[in-house]
């Protein structure tokens, strides 16, 4: 599949989408990825402002991704059912491709020069020692099943439910410390472009990213999935479900290619990274940050609520004269909205007049995240 920078009115400028071509990897049932196939994206789309321009959207871009997929997951856990579901959602602008995800599915960049780069962070409690000690933290037991005569075997997994991921959307059945907020990184190529590998972890299990990218160059976008896939299986078998979908951001053909920037842009460039939330992360930059034609725009991948939704002081009335909860984007009266700093020890910010605001279900659903109520447990 090929992605070509083009117009489109959804925003009144140019942007290109390639929304049904995300990864959604279910487990326990297909339910969960089903219902976030049909609804994320468009709790995506609800919780950016209208009449943003393009540097404005896109930087509204990485909270309303954060606020998508906690809407997708609360209204698929209050339907009752158990299932579960990793996501990796990508969005590209022109150049700039932006992806958020929670679970193992894994969305890598391969650039012109062979420069290989991971654009997602796994969520496995087996390799994430950072989730491990947040799930704890949480209220949930990490450990590996236990058999007969107490022998332990396969990987880490949480209890309850035995999940081996840390973060996905929906298994209710496993408790709220399992969160769907995403790791999210945005990041701008150079008009030369770019290939984007975009796979479930039936994939990577059984190659490497770089060996992703190697096994299919040269091919065009739907026959380089297919190597990929075939790749994997000649090297591990059909033991997980093995999916993936290739994008490649190519110029448009009168566009002219710039040369790479000087190596002083990136050094000055790099005194304005954000803060890694991961060790892998901070890895993935430097890697980035020698390319020459990738320019990081964003990267944050903490699982408190408060610090991804940040700080504003004018998050407050709406149109209507109402305040807006940023989860599900409903209607508060003054009275109603709960700041979303509002008693969280995580917070930067000890301000509890201080928007973004949140509803009351939704500030339930923050607490229980953050393990400070049983998971399911409601307040009134």
């Amino acid at each position: 599949m090929f992605i070509v920078p083009q117009e489109c009115q959804l925003f009144h400028f140019p942007l290109s989408f390639f929304n049904k071509k995300r990864i959604f990897d279910g487990h326990n049932g297909t339910a969960a990825a089903v219902f976030s196939r049909d609804h994320l994206l468009n709790h995506v789309l609800g919780a950016i402002p209208c009449g943003l321009g393009r540097d404005e959207w896109l930087h509204a871009l990485p909270r309303a991704l954060v606020a998508g997929f906690v809407k997708t997951d609360k209204e698929f856990q209050s339907k009752g059912q158990t299932s579960g579901t990793t996501a990796t959602f990508v969005i590209v602008d022109r150049w700039t491709v932006t992806v958020a995800s929670v679970g193992d599915s894994r969305c890598i960049l391969d650039t012109q020069g062979g420069a290989v780069s991971e654009l997602t962070v796994d969520h496995r409690l087996e390799e994430n020692a950072e989730e491990r000690e947040r799930v704890t933290a949480s209220g949930g037991e990490v450990g590996r099943l236990s058999i007969f005569g107490g022998t332990e075997i396969g990987p880490l997994r949480c209890w309850p439910g035995g999940l081996c991921l840390s973060r996905s959307i929906g298994d209710m059945d496993v408790g709220e410390f399992i969160v769907p907020i995403p790791f999210v990184k945005q990041v701008k190529l150079s008009a030369v472009g770019g290939r984007l590998i975009i796979a479930s972890d039936g994939v990577w299990d059984a190659i490497s990213s770089d060996m992703a990218a190697k096994s299919c160059r040269g091919l065009p976008a739907e026959l380089a999935a297919r190597q990929v896939v075939k790749e994997a299986l000649r090297t591990r078998g059909l033991k997980d479900d093995t999916t993936c979908i290739v994008v490649d951001i190519i110029p448009p053909d009168n566009t002219v290619q710039p040369a790479t920037p000087p190596k002083k842009y990136n050094k000055l460039r790099s005194l304005f990274f954000r803060r890694k939330s991961h060790k892998s992360a901070a890895k993935l930059s430097k890697k980035l940050s020698a390319v020459g034609i990738v320019e990081e725009l964003f990267e944050e991948g903490s699982a408190i609520l408060a610090e991804r939704l940040g700080s504003e002081d004018s998050n407050g009335p709406s149109m209507s004269g109402l305040f807006i909860c940023a989860v599900c984007q409903v209607d508060l009266a003054a009275s109603e909205g709960i700041s979303v700093h509002a008693g969280s020890i995580f917070s930067t910010s000890s301000k509890p007049w201080q928007g973004p605001f949140l509803c009351a279900d939704c500030c339930n659903k923050k607490d229980a995240m953050e393990g400070k109520r049983p998971s399911g447990v409601k307040v009134t």
